[in-house]
């Protein structure tokens, strides 16, 4: 059984593929997802971009595209939903994280 702790909406499936087709992305690359320390109250941040495997990572596809991602990251980022928002007020990934709370 492969663990698959983000998903991806369907508009963030199409952007990632579109990104791939469109600005030569390398054979064997995957899509990276991970997370960023944060400084003072902004907490932990995440992050995409794209990578080869490594070892230590969990590796799954999603409809096509390889996802990345350092196992030792995997309890900050379970349940994470990456989406992509499209609008005239702006553009660009977002990400939906269960796990956070407010103060």
């Amino acid at each position: 059984m492969t663990i698959e702790p983000v998903s991806l909406t369907e508009k963030a499936i199409a952007e990632v593929k579109n990104i791939m087709e469109n600005k030569g992305i390398p054979e064997g690359y995957g899509l990276r997802i991970g997370v960023k320390g944060g400084a003072g109250c902004s907490g932990m941040g995440f992050m995409l971009g794209f990578d080869k495997p490594k070892e230590g990572d969990i590796s799954y596809t999603v409809q096509d595209i390889t996802v990345h991602v350092e196992k030792r990251q995997t309890m900050y980022l379970v349940g994470l939903e990456v989406d992509f928002y499209d609008e005239n007020d702006a553009r660009g990934f977002t990400f939906v994280n269960p796990n956070s709370t407010t103060s």
